[in-house]
């Protein structure tokens, strides 16, 4: 947060709620004399809030106009039936893009220019999360949060205040404005802002919200990191990292709108779930054509399981040139030369001539391309053998040779037309292929422990772990290129093995990519141990940032779960919370869980917000149904599980990346237990709750979490 807000929420009476108020009533009276010197020059509060909510409807009106001028623009300009849809096409985006909706504040800040100047920026200006104009004379009524000029609303303050005096923050409900507080400066320090505050801890449910009106400045600079640049965030619990990522891929979609949307941004989460808790996010700052998809959509699902030593090792980035060695071992050496007829004309290719034009083309090119040229290069040899009898073939000469059956048939004994599962087959079915492509590479019990102990019978048959998909995608672009992408945010990238990196990187080969992650809460078995290692397999130069101020998590739920850093990520500094969350922590003993369960549950349904049910994925469902037999309205997450709920029983290891207002961890020792890096998962765990966490447990916490707090 900025170290020095004005805090007082200046309010109509009756129209904010009392949570709102309260604050604004707490810090009246020392504040007094501050509201009176910022709000001199303005008039009173109430003829300021007045002023502020006509301004406000002003603008909504020329938004209005904005789109019923997009909507009265025609296709018909267009000088043919593709380029009219196309044109259609557009128009249509601009008026949905220009839709006011009423539950939105229009906008959330001002800026008032320090006198004397001397630029031609205007005296005041207004930041949203959309662009509007006057529609007459063109005047911005309202700027969008991504525009250079509005930088100065985030990152202005005392030591720099950018040729500002004063930020204004705008409170809502809903739609309607209802307070403002300002923050001059010139070096005051008024204490933390009120309506700040509020928006950071505001109750939710459903989707993700966006951070506009909340971006902090560190946070503000990872977020306007130019197209170029690779940025790799490391992000404590609640300290916003998801939120920055998406936030950057809105400012650079806006800052390169013709780049982008050629290449196209892609957002890869860690599951499903994730994916839709954050699919509103881009959505709502106007950014409707963004894929998304995990790691399974991009390079296929799982269809069998494995030990996780195994998974680790085939995740290994050695295994890339283990592949490499293995495709290329494909390319067989020519036994015979090459005979082409052409009417009474036979023309011929020694063998030894046919090698060197293999060997010339073996590993220059992907897979596809060099056996495509190899057939070139044979009908070129062709093609020279007819001129020097006197012939003068051409290019479609050229091009007849080497489609005909005789260069198809040596093409194909030479350098056969493989498929990555047919090649991942063979070197996981054949030891004596393993042993040549891994030679030097892996030892012999890193070998054994890749062969299958029991083949399938052909690589169509075959079931592929995750671990394989992504050995498959590395094959796949070995043989031909990979389709990329200008910009890539990757969420949750410390789960992910080099393997799974490398394939990513290939989608952002051209472009850029923004990394998001925290090493504390690393759960596979391949899980990073670096963010440097992170970028080396994804193949980028980057910067490295760290994010360690948590906003969102209470600071007791916070200093609770960073009892297991030492264990799980020694290297890591503990985060910190700016909020005391006073009660957000309760650690109780529950004889029978399930009746305790139940009981809180109803407990904090009794409050405002969301609530997440953090369980051992082998007890969820009977958590689950222990609701239901209570009559406890809930849902359990799944990959596609509908989080409309205000209750969700969700799985360890589906918690990652989500947050609730009041989150029930139950059983944390289970949680610890199931896994290999069970202890991250817990600490994924504990640090969901944005208001309240309440631990509940019938058999002892794990040791790692030292004493317990009073209940």
């Amino acid at each position: 947060m900025p170290a020095d807000p004005t805090a007082v929420a200046r309010e109509s009476p009756g129209e904010a709620d009392a949570d709102q108020s309260d604050l604004a009533d707490d810090r009246a009276q020392d504040r007094a004399q501050d509201r009176a010197q910022d709000r001199a020059g303005d008039g009173g509060e109430a003829e300021v809030l007045a002023a502020e909510r006509a301004y406000l409807s002003e603008a909504r009106a020329a938004l209005r106009r904005m789109r019923e001028h997009a909507r009265s623009l025609s296709a018909d300009v267009a000088a043919d039936w593709v380029s009219r849809q196309y044109l259609e096409s557009l128009l249509d985006q601009r008026v949905a893009a220009l839709a006011d909706r009423p539950d939105t504040p229009l906008f959330f800040g001002r800026m008032d220019a320090c006198e004397g100047r001397g630029d031609d920026l205007p005296a005041t200006i207004y930041v949203g999360r959309r662009h509007v104009h006057d529609g007459d004379e063109g005047r911005p009524l309202v700027l969008d949060w991504r525009a250079p000029v509005a930088r100065a609303f985030y990152r202005a303050g005392p030591a720099d205040p950018m040729g500002w005096r004063r930020r204004r923050r705008f409170g809502f409900q809903g739609g309607e404005l209802t307070a403002y507080e300002d923050e001059p400066l010139d070096g005051r320090a008024l204490g933390p802002s009120a309506i700040l505050t509020r928006e950071i801890e505001r109750p939710r449910t459903g989707p993700m919200r966006d951070i506009v009106a909340t971006i902090q400045p560190d946070q503000d600079e990872i977020v306007r990191a130019d197209l170029p640049a690779t940025v790799c965030v490391q992000g404590a619990p609640g300290t916003g990292k998801t939120a920055v990522g998406l936030h950057r891929a809105a400012y650079l979609l806006f800052a390169h709108r013709k780049r982008l949307g050629r290449s196209g941004v892609l957002i890869v989460g860690p599951n499903r779930a994730f994916l839709a808790y954050i699919s509103a996010v881009l959505p709502a700052l106007g950014e409707i054509h963004v894929e998304q998809a995990t790691v399974d959509d991009l390079l296929g699902a799982p269809t069998a399981d494995e030990p996780a030593d195994v998974a680790a090792l085939k995740g290994d980035a050695r295994m890339a040139e283990v592949l490499r060695r293995a495709l290329w071992r494909q390319v067989r050496k020519p036994e015979e030369g090459l005979v082409y007829t052409r009417g009474a004309s036979r023309f011929r290719l020694p063998d030894y001539e046919v090698r060197e034009i293999a060997a010339s083309l073996r590993g220059t090119a992907r897979y596809a391309n060099g056996r495509a040229a190899f057939a070139q290069r044979l009908a070129h040899r062709i093609l020279v053998l007819m001129e020097q009898r006197g012939e003068a073939p051409d290019d479609r000469v050229q091009d007849q040779v080497a489609r005909s059956r005789p260069v198809k048939r040596l093409v194909d004994q030479v350098w056969p037309k493989v498929t990555a599962e047919q090649v991942l087959h063979r070197l996981l079915s054949d030891a004596d292929l393993l042993r040549a492509a891994a030679k030097g590479l892996l030892s012999e019990d890193e070998q054994a422990a890749l062969l299958w102990a029991k083949p399938y019978r052909s690589h169509r048959s075959a079931k592929w772990t995750a671990a394989d998909r992504a050995l498959l995608d590395e094959l796949n672009d070995l043989i031909e290129r990979t389709p990329t992408f200008g910009h890539l945010v990757v969420d949750e990238a410390q789960d992910l093995s080099a393997m799974q990196l490398r394939a990513l990187g290939r989608r952002c080969a051209g472009g850029s990519a923004t990394v998001l992650g925290d090493l504390a809460q690393g759960t596979t078995a391949w899980s990073a141990s670096s963010w440097e290692e992170v970028l080396r397999h994804l193949g980028r130069d980057g910067q490295v940032a760290e994010l360690t101020l948590g906003f969102r998590v209470p600071g007791p739920v916070l200093d609770y779960a960073a009892r297991l850093l030492p264990h799980i990520a020694p290297g890591l500094a503990a985060p910190r919370s700016l909020r005391a969350g006073a009660g957000a922590l309760t650690v109780r003993r529950a004889p029978d869980l399930a009746e305790a369960v139940v009981a809180q549950a109803r407990r904090s349904l009794d409050r405002e917000g969301s609530v997440g049910l953090i369980a051992p994925d082998g007890m969820a469902a009977d958590l689950a149904g222990a609701l239901a037999a209570a009559g406890v309205p809930h849902g359990l997450l799944g990959p596609d599980a509908d989080q409309a709920h205000r209750l969700l029983v969700v799985p360890a290891t589906l918690a990652k990346g989500l947050e609730y207002d009041h989150v029930i961890v139950a059983e944390p020792a289970r949680i610890a237990a199931a896994e290999p890096r069970g202890l991250a998962r817990l600490y994924v765990a504990l640090t969901r709750a944005v208001t309240s966490l309440t631990v509940l447990h019938r058999e002892p916490l794990p040791a790692e979490l030292g004493g317990v707090p009073s209940a």
